[in-house]
């Protein structure tokens, strides 16, 4: 990452692309997430290789439901990494509180 010009969510090197304009990039991310980068900017030409996350299409809406529901599937997360994290999801919950008044 030291060596990257940019480094960043998939939003962010979007938003990254966007200011930049170069002609060509390379992606080094999942899959998908390349997709997404290279669909909002199809002018740039991407290069590098995505790799298929093995875990993150393990994640479906009815998966998360259902440990929702039974409460299992515990997840635990580091005090240091959780408490940015908690600060996003609640953002997200107060911006969409917000939109819907």
């Amino acid at each position: 990452m030291a060596e990257a010009d940019f480094a960043g969510s998939t939003a962010h090197i979007i938003d990254w692309v966007g200011k930049e304009r170069p002609s060509q990039a390379m992606l080094v991310t999942e899959c998908s997430m390349a997709s997404n980068v290279a669909d909002a900017h199809p002018e740039v030409e991407f290069l590098g290789p995505c790799n298929m996350c093995p875990h993150m299409k393990k994640i479906t809406l009815q998966k998360v439901l259902w440990s929702l529901h039974s409460m299992t599937g515990q997840v635990e997360v580091e005090p240091d990494i959780a408490a940015p994290a908690r600060r996003a999801v609640q953002r997200m919950i107060d911006l969409s509180r917000w939109l819907a008044a």
